[in-house]
């Protein structure tokens, strides 16, 4: 019988839900699997299958379960290949849609600036890992990106040639690093582009660029990625549904 956390002011599915979200997050499972049934959870854990149930039932509403009729409860893998088209229109001179081009500028082991160390929840001057990357459409540089992880979870990083790992780094992560991506928190902002990102993205000093800044937290909420994506404001689009 698995123990659950001790604080007893929560009440008891609540408990068994951060318990999962816990062994989730701690690759017990991995996304795309199956969760054993509710039985066998109320038997691992000595509790009731309602308890079991609305635990569960808490983690399907956050996204991080999904049911499949018939089948099972089922690790959700969620998709961010679509997130830069929810913003921007990157588009080929013919006008088909197309996902930019990857390319590696750095990848290096640094001290936690201060603004980083409260985004990942680290201490100031904590080790972490810095990539700079460019995406770039028919070879001109669309997105530059600043991404901070801490070195603790992601050391393996810094074995390897990202370069020539395709332009997706979440699947890095999960297959280099044993770190999966479970949800994302993204603000937008705009800024005048200083006289680095100026350069990267070939744009004048003080040009207007889109800032897209975006927390990646594991299953159990651990902040994992911090990242900050300037983008030149012609390609930028916003579309809401309001009803």
């Amino acid at each position: 019988m698995n123990p659950l956390p001790s604080d007893t002011r929560l009440p008891l599915y609540q408990r068994l839900r951060d318990q999962l979200a816990e062994q989730i997050a701690n690759n017990r499972w991995r996304p795309g699997e199956a969760i054993p049934t509710e039985a066998a959870l109320s038997a691992e854990y000595a509790l009731s299958t309602g308890t079991v149930r609305k635990a569960i039932d808490a983690l399907v509403a956050e996204g991080i379960l999904e049911r499949q009729q018939g089948r099972g409860t089922f690790i959700r893998r969620p998709q961010f290949q679509s997130s830069l088209f929810r913003f921007f229109r990157f588009q080929s001179a013919s006008g088909e849609r197309r996902v930019p081009e990857s390319r590696i500028l750095s990848v290096e082991p640094v001290a936690a600036p201060s603004a980083v160390a409260q985004a990942l929840g680290l201490p100031v001057d904590a080790p972490v890992i810095r990539i700079v990357r460019l995406r770039l459409l028919e070879v001109v540089p669309v997105l530059a990106e600043e991404i901070w992880l801490p070195r603790s979870r992601f050391q393996a990083l810094l074995e390897i040639d990202l370069s020539q790992k395709g332009p997706l780094l979440y699947p890095i992560y999960e297959e280099t690093c044993g770190q999966v991506v479970a949800y994302a928190q993204e603000t937008l902002t705009a800024e005048s582009v200083n006289e680095v990102y100026a350069r990267l993205l070939q744009v004048p000093v003080n040009s207007p660029v889109v800032v897209i800044e975006r927390l990646a937290r594991d299953y159990a909420g651990n902040p994992l990625e911090w990242r900050r994506s300037r983008g030149h404001a012609e390609h930028f689009r916003y579309s809401v549904e309001i009803r």
